[in-house]
């Protein structure tokens, strides 16, 4: 791609960057994830159309968005089923608290016992993830940056980590 080029494909960009957010937003149903991934679609664009000359460049460019924002919708579907309310309740039930019996406070010990051997084998960066989001309270974002990954990735790496956790929790 030449310089020439090169500025087009940000103009190109830039001119549709409003009109790509509100599309991502309309799939995603968040603007904030709708800018993160357009933002992801255009270095993926940039990074296909470098050293040639793209005919459909803007067709390009949204398709890519689309794809991007219908993953995206696909994995925090995903998400949602994995972590139902039924079970945030059910852990609710199982929180030792002052008045808990000792039979109740051994079975919580069991379950942590449990989620902590299943973190124990997550892969190494599905686990720091994982512990970012649950634990530390981390943005995708954040965690994205902290690993050198895409949202999307870092995104995957937690439903992962939490869907393996609920399986060995499941088994137990």
């Amino acid at each position: 791609m030449t310089l020439g080029q090169d500025r087009t494909a940000v103009s190109l960009f830039m001119a549709h960057r409003r009109a790509l957010i509100d599309y991502a937003s309309s799939i995603t149903g968040s603007r904030a994830q709708a800018e993160d991934l357009v933002q992801e679609a255009w270095l993926r664009f940039d990074k296909a159309s470098k050293g040639r000359f793209l005919e459909d460049a803007k067709g390009y460019l949204y398709r890519i968005v689309r794809n991007l924002a219908v993953d995206q919708h696909r994995r925090t579907a995903r998400e949602h089923r994995l972590i139902s309310r039924d079970d945030l309740e059910q852990a609710a039930e199982t929180c030792p608290d002052e008045t808990s019996s000792p039979e109740t406070i051994a079975l919580f010990r069991d379950e942590v016992r449990c989620v902590t051997e299943a973190m124990a084998e997550l892969p190494e960066r599905t686990r720091i993830a994982f512990e970012m989001h649950r634990f530390g309270g981390a943005t995708l974002k954040e965690i994205a940056a902290f690993l050198g990954i895409s949202v999307s990735l870092a995104q995957l790496l937690v439903i992962d980590g939490a869907e393996h956790c609920k399986q060995r929790l499941a088994k137990r």
